[in-house]
């Protein structure tokens, strides 16, 4: 049974650093965010997304979320 991936920045952290980085590849795109999951703990989250409309959402929604 395959497990379901998180694909919002918002189930793997609850605070983000102030910058992130997208990686362009010939098959898609790569966002690299680090913040603060809700223990406090820092984390860095990598979420791959297969077209320009789905990098353009988490791109808002990590802008919607509080800056450590």
């Amino acid at each position: 049974m395959a497990t379901k991936t998180s694909t919002k920045i918002s189930d793997k952290m609850e605070k983000v650093s102030d910058n992130f980085t997208i990686y362009r590849y010939d098959n898609g795109y790569m966002i690299e965010i680090c913040g603060r999951n809700k223990d406090e703990d820092w984390v860095t989250a990598k979420v791959v997304c297969t077209n320009v409309d789905e990098l353009i959402e988490l791109v808002k929604e990590s802008l919607t979320l509080p800056i450590d």
